[in-house]
């Protein structure tokens, strides 16, 4: 048997519940670059250029896009510095910092398996 095969007949116990978590998991975490800001966060606070020179193939917009995202679901904080320019500093919440078993269990996963 296939491991796709295998795979395709897994049927939860309860799938509805399953299914309605991860949904909301992916609701917050389902952007292309949410674990890549998240996973230079785990280090402390960043200023945004900082994180686009970190993750250099997102563009300024994407990057504004997802950090506004994180912040609107409570992953992340952004402080603001009357400077001029103005600074701003991202930091993760202890929600967002709770997301480092997970991101743990997904880099074990991949080397397993990719």
């Amino acid at each position: 048997m296939s491991t796709a095969k295998k795979a395709s007949s897994y049927i939860p116990k309860n799938p509805d519940y399953i299914e309605c978590n991860i949904e909301k998991t992916l609701d917050v975490l389902g952007g292309k670059w949410a674990f890549l800001v998240i996973r230079e966060l785990f280090g402390g606070t960043l200023r945004f250029g900082e994180l686009q020179r970190r993750i250099p193939s997102v563009s300024p917009r994407a990057l504004t896009s997802t950090l506004r995202h994180l912040e609107e679901n409570g992953v992340l904080e952004r402080e603001v510095f009357p400077t001029v320019p103005v600074t701003v500093e991202y930091t993760l919440t202890p929600k967002g910092q709770d997301l480092h078993v997970i991101c743990h269990e997904m880099k074990l996963w991949a080397a397993r398996w990719t």
